[in-house]
């Protein structure tokens, strides 16, 4: 806004990239506002691309510039780092990018310089190994039934969901973030707590969250300031309207493990007609 007034009046930007920039998604930082996007010319898809836009020029209302990566279509479906919380990452920290790989989560460094753009660096992936599995829908397809139609749900499971919600708790810094996975005859929800993203990247604790044979896909995590974790997602079944609950759990639970689960949304209907698959994936906790 350009005043204290959030009913007046808004700086407005716009950014170009050379190819469809689809799935956008942000994060705040300090320094700028980060944000990736998997890219496609016509029907193919090129690759997943980094930008950093100049937070401290917008919030001025001044000219601003962006700075971007572009990578190869080995990779896609990266979420930048969101800051939760009123403690910033350390001085200089760069921004975190994560997306997932074989067993593995995928962690890069985006430090952005607006005055020496080429100063600038995009470094990574640094490999995190994580407990084995195999993403939702034989890797990302449409399996998720419903009731009472045998049209059924996209997964999303060939990216993780938004948010990489990052926390500073000062001794420590913590980043959370979740994907679909198979979980025997069904389908739940992987999540990970990683901490010291800008030394040696270690997963903390991780679980998959799958309580019964209903489906359970699409969430978002995030962490308070106290460290409870809140878990929400989507979950369906051939008996059950796609509904909207969530867990969580307490920092004296035992490590990877939730609670039991609560209602949010009882839904009242499936989605069907005209091979109608996508459900909800732009959420946030």
């Amino acid at each position: 806004s350009t005043t204290s007034d959030a009913t007046g009046a808004y700086s407005r930007y716009a950014f170009s990239q050379p190819y469809f920039n689809d799935y956008p998604k942000p994060g705040v930082w300090p320094d700028a506002y980060y944000i990736s996007f998997n890219m496609f010319n016509g029907n193919s898809f090129v690759g997943g691309r980094a930008c950093a836009f100049d937070r401290t020029a917008m919030l001025a209302g001044a000219a601003a510039t962006q700075i971007c990566y572009q990578l190869s279509n080995s990779y896609g479906g990266l979420l930048p780092s969101d800051l939760d919380g009123a403690t910033p990452p350390p001085v200089g920290s760069p921004n975190f990018f994560v997306a997932y790989g074989a067993n593995s989560l995928q962690l890069w460094k985006f430090h952005s310089d607006f005055k020496t753009p080429a100063n600038s660096t995009f470094t990574g992936p640094t490999t995190i190994p994580v407990a084995a599995f195999n993403a939702a829908c034989n890797g990302g397809g449409t399996c998720i039934p419903q009731q009472g139609t045998t049209q059924q749900l996209d997964s999303l499971a060939d990216r993780i969901m938004h948010r990489l919600a990052y926390r500073n708790f000062g001794d420590h810094e913590a980043l959370l973030v979740n994907h679909s996975v198979t979980a025997g005859t069904t389908v739940g929800v992987r999540w990970y707590e990683l901490r010291s993203p800008n030394a040696t990247p270690t997963v903390y604790q991780q679980g998959t969250y799958a309580p019964d044979s209903n489906y359970r896909w699409m969430g978002s995590i995030a962490m308070d300031h106290s460290g409870n974790i809140a878990l929400g997602y989507s979950v369906s079944s051939s008996t059950l309207y796609p509904s909207i609950r969530y867990t969580g759990r307490a920092p004296t639970d035992p490590p990877g493990q939730l609670q039991a689960e609560t209602t949010i949304w009882n839904g009242g209907g499936s989605q069907s007609g005209n091979n109608l698959s996508r459900w909800g994936d732009y959420s946030s906790m």
